[in-house]
């Protein structure tokens, strides 16, 4: 490895889904081009890697159909892997997508049977997360919607979605699992309309849930990125909220079907600020988010097993070379002072002064009858000067 990149390590708390790195590239247009990925395998190059953890749907563990005897077997060498590497399982989910039984969704299918299996179904994968310690349960409802408006009832599947969360929250407080639920919104595909397409309609509907405050996000790159949004906005919100319980990172090029891009490898800019404020946008410079830095992305068909492994070592590679250069931006004189012109502090200054309210406002001529609208509207904010210097930076020029 080139000595310029920076080295992973496991406090960088860099995690990977088993469904990544073991995608045998299979896509509706062609066949696999890679062999299945032994799950102990993946454990065990990923350490090398300088990972320190790795996620799994239940299936991606266990086979559809497996089993008990065969369930059991593969959980104990999955653990045993586990041990001997020292990874972590931080987040665990629930297939409620690939199974033809779940092709009109899992909580929302318009069969209560199906309704009924779907949530059998995460109960048992709750019990095998938090056996393996994790703190993290992601709900992707890629099936939980519909390409008809005819054929599906939104706000009694928002009923049916809702009490399935509560339902399986309550089950996770019951039992005394440290888990906590994170909601991962996606606007499109498979389903043509995705319930809880973004990261405002997740909020939302949290709102309403009986057990709120242990239901989060885990907002994806890609997915706000094909609804036309910035990821980094977004992420800003779900921070402002308390909401960022989880992290999706990859790439994704524009408008258009999911890509699952190595991070970076999309919207490169959006990438760089999302690391700043991850890394850097806390109180007084400090981290932002203090959870798994979660890739979620697919090895592109056209590589073998080797490229597997170099697509896996790129997503930490240019995480951390995001934010080497983010540190640099950020202790750049003379983008502090480019930060300053552009008034970007003052935000953070409440616009009522401490003890005012709005009496004292309408009694300041100074606020609107004084106030010289034409030459403020006259100022300029350097918001290119302060966007230059981050392409600078980012490019290695500074």
């Amino acid at each position: 490895m080139n000595n310029s990149v920076p080295t992973p390590t496991k406090a960088d708390r860099f995690s990977f889904g088993l469904w990544t790195v073991g995608w045998p590239a299979r896509d509706p247009f062609g066949d696999a081009t890679r062999p299945p990925l032994d799950a102990v395998e993946a454990v065990h190059r990923l350490a090398e890697l300088g990972a320190y953890g790795i996620t799994f749907h239940d299936d991606d563990l266990v086979p559809f159909g497996s089993t008990e005897q065969a369930r059991e077997e593969r959980i104990a060498r999955f653990r045993k892997a586990l041990d001997e590497t020292g990874l972590v399982v931080p987040m665990a989910t629930t297939n409620l997508f690939n199974h033809p039984v779940f092709k009109d969704g899992a909580f929302t299918a318009n069969d209560r049977d199906v309704r009924r299996y779907a949530l059998r179904k995460v109960m048992r994968n709750l019990d095998l997360a938090a056996e393996l310690g994790a703190r993290t349960y992601v709900f992707w409802g890629g099936r939980e919607g519909s390409e008809s408006d005819a054929a599906k009832d939104v706000r009694a599947a928002l009923d049916r979605y809702r009490e399935a969360i509560d339902t399986l929250a309550q089950y996770v407080v019951d039992r005394g699992y440290q888990l906590r639920f994170a909601l991962e919104p996606k606007p499109n595909e498979p389903r043509g309309d995705i319930l809880l397409p973004t990261i405002g309609h997740a909020l939302a509907f949290i709102s309403t849930l009986q057990h709120a405050d242990m239901v989060g996000l885990n907002p994806e790159v890609g997915h706000e990125q094909m609804a036309g949004l910035n990821f980094v906005h977004g992420i800003a919100q779900a921070l402002w909220h308390g909401k960022l319980f989880h992290i999706d990172l990859n790439g994704q090029r524009s408008i258009k079907y999911d890509q699952d891009l190595v991070f970076g490898h999309g919207d490169l800019l959006n990438a760089f600020f999302l690391v700043d404020l991850l890394e850097f946008g806390g109180p007084g410079g400090a981290a932002a988010y203090d959870g798994p830095r979660h890739f979620d992305y697919k090895p592109l068909r056209t590589e073998d097993i080797t490229g597997v492994w170099a697509s896996a070592a790129a997503n930490m590679s240019t995480y951390l070379l995001l934010k080497e250069r983010a540190a640099k931006f950020r202790a750049d004189p003379e983008v502090q002072e480019a930060l300053q012109a552009s008034k970007v502090g003052e935000l953070s200054v409440p616009t009522l002064s401490d003890g005012e309210s709005y009496a004292e406002l309408l009694a300041d001529r100074s606020a609107f009858e004084e106030f010289d609208a034409d030459a403020a509207g006259e100022r300029g904010y350097g918001f290119v000067r302060l966007n230059q210097l981050a392409v600078e930076h980012l490019l290695g020029a500074r």
